[in-house]
């Protein structure tokens, strides 16, 4: 269905009939909830998680039964964030993510959905609590021992300085991102929220995600089935297409952008 869809932006033609569609649906809803994956973030150059640049072209990345069982993964582990962790705290959001933050000051948002740990929504503007975090935040570690958690900033400062493999300065368990590893269940409560939030939006907007991880990736399903409207807004296709009232193929950030725009310049009517 959308190998039919023009690719957006096209800046030498006016907005395709999908993204019309949308702006018409984001005017008449009044709770919209954004569900999004690495796509949104990928304009700010975090790669996705499964393409060029991202994890898995690195290598399988540890399971929690190989970081808690292997001191070698657990050096490779510190070593990898010790690289990586300034480059993600550097993104910035682009217009993606501004456009969501906009869509929240207008009173139409109720909450962002995000499979990313990378914190650029809050970055954008948005408040803690209208942001779900399915998969945690690298912006955090937490023990796994007693739970005490402490700011991705303090321990990079302790890697920097010298420690190659940093304990929890409460009780010395291991320490760790506080991100969903491979081999772990999504943490309950955002999960909880995110299948109450997704019940009860009249307008869900998947950005970015290729609805393949589960369960995340039935949540679009549980917002159509209490009767919401569904937007896609992807680069590729995704096994849920055809559950979508609109799929807009391109770049989310203009996408966004130019719907909102769009939305704002028409009059309220019924």
């Amino acid at each position: 269905m959308t190998d039919a869809l023009p690719q957006y932006p096209d800046k030498r033609e006016a907005p395709p009939e999908s993204v019309l569609a949308f702006a018409e649906l984001l005017r008449r809803s009044s709770r919209v909830v954004a569900f999004t994956g690495a796509g949104i973030s990928t304009e700010s150059g975090i790669p996705d998680y499964r393409g060029p640049g991202g994890v898995w072209s690195q290598g399988k990345p540890p399971t929690i039964a190989d970081f808690l069982d292997s001191r070698d993964t657990r050096l490779a582990y510190w070593e990898r964030r010790r690289t990586s962790y300034p480059e993600m705290v550097a993104r910035q959001p682009n217009a993606g993510h501004l456009a969501l933050s906009r869509l929240a000051e207008m009173g139409k948002l109720s909450v962002v959905i995000t499979q990313n740990i990378d914190g650029l929504h809050q970055d954008s503007g948005l408040a803690d609590d209208a942001v779900v975090e399915l998969h945690g935040t690298a912006r955090q570690v937490q023990c796994t021992s007693c739970g005490t958690r402490e700011s991705g900033e303090a321990i990079h400062k302790r890697l920097l300085a010298g420690a190659d493999h940093p304990d929890c300065l409460q009780c010395g368990g291991l320490l760790r991102s506080a991100t969903v590893l491979f081999g772990e269940q999504l943490p309950r409560e955002p999960l909880r929220r995110a299948v109450a939030e997704a019940q009860q939006c009249d307008l869900m907007v998947v950005i970015g995600s290729s609805l393949v991880v589960q369960p995340a990736a039935q949540l679009p399903l549980v917002a159509k089935h209490g009767g919401a409207a569904l937007v896609f807004v992807n680069r590729e296709s995704t096994q849920l297409d055809a559950h979508a009232d609109v799929l807009v193929l391109g770049d989310a950030g203009h996408a966004l952008t130019t719907a909102l725009d769009l939305m704002e310049g028409t009059p309220d009517g019924p």
